[in-house]
């Protein structure tokens, strides 16, 4: 069994793939987003975003996707939201999903949709089924493999060895733009919302931030 980071590059073409691809990764009015969950049955994909943008925005332009058969929005604050969307699949989609839904991988989440138009997530599962799924990955995406370990080096894994507390901590720093650039908060503001002292805030985001580092390029 292996784990493996990858990216995927459909090199502007995101659309081709399907048109949600596409307005997540090439459109101004979506700044960040995270796939959080996902259900796909093979002529449908239901799948639960994270989003960092303009909600009104988005919800304009699935109005004029086809594929896009439902849709329901759940605002955070003025630029966050979550987004559940069911689309109906394409051919190129469902030749990307089908190899990570037919055997015994796992998709591990989050799947992040990076700035640049990639996307990166984790795979889990037996050896020869990752390497059939990775190769048979359509055009016009290509597949880099960023990081290759065991189960301890999965999302959950790393995850799983954080504390309640220091999960909380990361959980809000994120939310609350933390980790944006520009940084939109203060440690001493996520502390005014946790009820503890900067300080408290400051130790439980290094040791965090260390414990997922020394995962991911300590092996």
């Amino acid at each position: 069994m292996k784990h493996a980071r990858v990216r995927l590059t459909a090199h502007g073409r995101e659309r081709d793939i399907h048109p949600m691809y596409g307005v997540m990764t090439e459109t101004s009015f979506v700044e960040r987003a995270t796939a959080l969950q996902w259900n796909y049955t093979g002529d449908a994909l239901g799948i639960l975003h994270y989003v960092v943008g303009d909600a009104d925005a988005l919800e304009t332009a699935m109005e004029d996707i086809p594929e896009v058969i439902g849709y329901d929005v759940a605002r955070v604050d003025a630029r966050s939201f979550y987004v559940y969307v069911r689309d109906a699949t394409t051919g190129p989609l469902r030749e990307l999903f089908t190899p990570v839904t037919s055997g015994g991988i796992l998709v591990v989440p989050p799947v992040k949709y990076e700035p640049d138009g990639t996307v990166v997530f984790s795979m889990f599962g037996p050896d020869d089924e990752l390497q059939e799924a990775l190769t048979s990955v359509p055009s016009p995406i290509d597949v880099t493999i960023e990081a290759v370990g065991g189960l301890a080096d999965t999302t959950a894994a790393v995850e799983g060895r954080l504390t309640d507390r220091q999960r909380e901590v990361v959980k809000t720093a994120v939310s609350r733009g933390y980790y944006d650039i520009p940084r939109t908060v203060s440690q001493a503001e996520i502390a005014a919302e946790l009820d503890c002292a900067p300080s408290t805030v400051a130790e439980h985001l290094r040791k965090a931030e260390s414990r997922m580092m020394r995962t991911q390029f300590l092996r």
